[in-house]
């Protein structure tokens, strides 16, 4: 997945001047954190600053705080990554200010962001193993360092410890709050801003990242939909907060969704490529391009250091598969009226009608699309993506699809309200 590592273009101008120019910027911005802070940002310990040291063989990321927490770091494997959590931190750290990997022989990258309510987290991915030799933070004047220390070691010992941290593990994902609407009587669409907290995404060589291009365009979509008021519209994620791709799912069900719609804005190694693409589930996709996204989408998860978990299959049941096919089918014909509708705000991709194996799609009962804004890797795209006045006529476009299904498709609930064998429905 992308990480806050990626580097602007040598050609870009940083705003803020030189490197060194930045620093003191920095250092003026933490001494102001510290001496100035109101009582309500003091609240929340936040970060300012970032880099990468080698000390004899060992490599360290430091991060400036404006205050102490408590930090617990782990090894987890497939692919090998070190988890560290943290009480709530706020990363005030421009993207473009993350250190450069070239002479690093065990971090390959790393991301870091909210990952629960209260919760932040540190992910670094690596390039060999590595043990751990500290996490904390170390106290000094009136704000602290943050010091992750790693040293190499071998495979064996890298195994050892991985499977030391899986019988001690941290807390569940138990304290994120449940998504649930007022009842209006109203058929409900879900919008879900793909990524969120320490899951950016996507992200240009400018700088610019999915998490937030996807959220802006969700929450003008919400508005139009809620301003016409045919339909509930409600968002999976109100706030930058990371989601599991399954809560996602199950945040459409809990709510009796009518329709459902995942919002993401990728990149491809080819910078030509352009234009909106909407995806539909299929066990085998469309074409190579569709697998491709479908399989670093799925990694989201994996992105925010959550464990990889194995599918569980399908349940065999008559009325599931009936209720699946009949969800299918809806989820195509939404995908064609949007394509339509897409058309005249002339920004579709050459090949915008796509289908894989995306998590986020596989509600059995809850008609799914994805759609893919554009691309952060064209220059096109990107000019359309942070535009305002074109995220409000494409939400206009996208409303006018939405509400053009429902008018084909008058339901207010689930399109066959069934559950398969013991009463049990699938996540």
């Amino acid at each position: 997945m992308p990480s806050p590592s990626r580097q602007p273009s040598p050609k870009a101008v940083h705003p803020l001047g030189s490197g060194q120019e930045r620093r003191a910027v920095t250092a003026f911005f933490f001494l102001v954190l510290i001496f100035f802070a109101p009582a309500a940002l003091a609240e929340t310990v936040v970060a300012v600053a970032n880099r990468l040291e080698t000390r004899a063989g060992h490599e360290l990321i430091i991060f400036d705080l404006t205050g102490s927490v408590s930090a617990t770091a782990r090894p987890v494997a497939d692919p090998a990554r070190i988890i560290v959590d943290l009480p709530e931190v706020s990363f005030h750290i421009d993207p473009k200010d993350t250190p450069t990997f070239a002479s690093a022989k065990l971090i390959k990258t790393y991301r870091y962001g909210l990952f629960a309510p209260g919760r932040s987290r540190i992910v670094i991915d690596l390039l060999a193993p590595a043990a751990i030799i500290r996490a904390q933070a170390q106290s000094y004047g009136g704000g602290a360092r943050l010091v992750i220390e790693l040293a190499p070691t071998d495979g064996a010992n890298f195994s050892a410890a991985v499977k030391a941290a899986i019988l001690t593990p941290p807390e569940p994902f138990s304290n994120l709050a449940p998504l649930t609407a007022a009842a209006s009587g109203k058929p409900v669409v879900v919008i879900d801003p793909g990524h969120g907290g320490i899951d950016i995404g996507a992200t240009s060589k400018h700088g610019e990242q999915e998490k937030n291009i996807v959220f802006e365009f969700a929450r003008a979509l919400q508005a139009k939909i809620t301003t016409e008021g045919r339909l509930q519209a409600i968002l999976t994620r109100n706030e930058d907060i990371f989601l599991p791709l399954n809560e996602r799912v199950k945040r459409a069900r809990d709510n009796n969704a009518s329709l459902f719609l995942s919002i993401h804005a990728d990149t491809l190694a080819e910078p030509h490529v352009e234009g909106a693409t909407i995806y539909t589930l299929s066990s085998k996709a469309s074409d190579l391009e569709a697998a491709h996204i479908a399989e670093k989408e799925n990694l989201a998860d994996q992105a925010a250091g959550l464990e990889r978990k194995e599918d569980t299959e399908d349940v065999s049941d008559i009325l599931f598969d009936l209720t699946r096919r009949e969800t299918h089918n809806y989820s195509r014909d939404f995908s064609k009226i949007l394509i339509s509708k897409w058309k005249d705000a002339g920004s579709l991709n050459k090949n915008p009608s796509r289908s894989a194996g995306f998590v986020v799609l596989k509600a059995y009962d809850v008609p799914s699309v994805l759609l893919e804004l554009g691309y952060l890797s064209s220059e096109k795209d990107l000019s359309r993506l942070t535009s305002p006045q074109w995220r409000e006529q494409a939400a206009s476009k996208t409303t006018e699809a939405i509400n053009a299904y429902f008018l084909a498709h008058p339901i207010t609930g689930r399109p066959v309200e069934t559950a398969p064998r013991n009463g049990e429905r699938p996540e």
